[in-house]
């Protein structure tokens, strides 16, 4: 991806080299590439005059994608107290957080969450790139938009750096996941599963219609399209087809709804990780906990243990109780329907999340790969369509 041109700022900018600064950024904008935006790096300022308020004014007038980042509060006051704020792009420096010794209680695709202490938790992410901050912003709107519409959801109140990453900070009063509970209690795993699928069920339920929230149909396209080649024609054809014909519909999604990624804040259930948030059938959702529980395991019996804490028999007990309890009314057409027609759609999702990782060339990651295959070649002639 094409970055955006990145300018240094002063530690001043007034009368004396306000002349100086504007033919230095304007040589350095002639230089370099400007076409995907500037940003104007504030790090070391520490004053800003009138004169220097022009001579960034003048830039905006001449390159509109301009923002200015890492902006100290001092300096901040100044674009507020004028105004510039709302002219330009201001980015307040984020304040700085460390993680080290503290719990991991999540990890997933984009970061890992960690419990900085008993009141709040941390998301670190793993780029520390501008289009970063644009994924921790439009997770923070995905949340928002989910909150509105009635499912209890954690919405980050700051963004912080951590290290040379991002973070997203969020109160969590007394937290813990299911993931925990089902470590800490196993005991009570029947319970534990009727309660979380019964939140499953409500988020399910819940309609959000918005342009901002992707269709999970798009998104099972794109994973199509990556592994094309692999499918061949054919196969890629019959699958593609399936997908198409999943009924639409504005029910909400999240999209990695395991376990981990919902807490317990003083025992009501909160989902987190919502910049997976989509929208379309429920079987979208299913297909997730299949690869969470099952793909992931069938050729490396200790990922359960690695990635979750919990036992390879133990993940197998999870998902046979999360199919019975969400199906607790029946199974439409049968059980081995239902569960054929989640394998197909976790095998697609499986087999582009392998071969778009850092494993794909690995001897564990071309057996998923080829295992994948095999069950979709298995299993894609039984059906037509992919609803339950």
């Amino acid at each position: 991806m094409e970055k955006k041109l990145i300018l240094t700022l002063p530690k001043r900018v007034d009368t004396t080299n306000a002349e100086k600064v504007s033919a230095e950024l304007n040589a350095a904008i002639a230089a370099g590439d400007a076409s995907k935006g500037i940003l104007l790096d504030a790090d070391a300022m520490e004053y800003i005059s009138s004169a220097g308020l022009r001579v960034l004014l003048a830039l905006k007038k001449s390159h509109d994608d301009l923002t200015v980042v890492n902006v100290s509060r001092d300096v901040y006051d100044i674009f507020e107290t004028t105004g510039f704020d709302q002219i330009l792009g201001v980015q307040k420096k984020k304040r700085v957080v460390s993680v080290e010794g503290c719990e991991v209680i999540g990890e997933g695709g984009c970061g890992t969450v960690y419990r900085l202490d008993p009141e709040t938790i941390i998301k670190v992410y793993r780029d520390a790139t501008e289009e970063t901050l644009d994924e921790i912003e439009n997770e923070k709107n995905m949340a928002k938009l989910a909150l509105v519409c009635g499912i209890p959801t954690a919405i980050s109140y700051d963004i912080v750096r951590v290290g040379e990453s991002y973070g997203a900070v969020f109160e969590l009063l007394n937290a813990v996941t299911y993931n925990d509970l089902v470590i800490k209690k196993p005991g009570e795993l029947e319970t534990i599963v009727r309660q979380f699928v019964s939140f499953l069920k409500l988020v399910h339920s819940t309609e959000i219609d918005h342009p901002s929230i992707p269709s999970a149909k798009v998104k099972f396209y794109k994973y199509l399209e990556s592994i094309r080649e692999i499918l061949g024609e054919p196969l890629y054809a019959k699958l593609r087809g399936m997908v198409e014909r999943i009924r639409d519909s504005h029910k909400v999604v999240h999209g990695d709804p395991q376990m981990k990624n919902i807490m317990l804040v003083n025992g009501e259930p909160m989902l987190i990780d919502m910049d997976t948030l989509s929208t379309g059938d429920f079987i979208f959702d299913l297909q997730a906990l299949y690869v969470t529980y099952i793909a992931y395991a069938e050729d490396e019996p200790e990922n359960p243990m690695n990635f979750l804490g919990i036992s390879y028999e133990t993940v197998l007990e999870l998902w046979e109780k999360i199919l019975a309890y969400y199906f607790e009314d029946g199974y439409p057409g049968g059980r081995e329907t239902v569960l054929q027609k989640i394998q197909i759609l976790a095998y697609i999702r499986f087999m582009s999340m392998i071969v778009v990782s850092k494993d794909a060339d690995t001897p564990l990651g071309k057996l998923r790969i080829e295992h994948a295959k095999q069950k979709l070649v298995e299993l894609s002639p039984l059906y037509d369509d992919l609803n339950i």
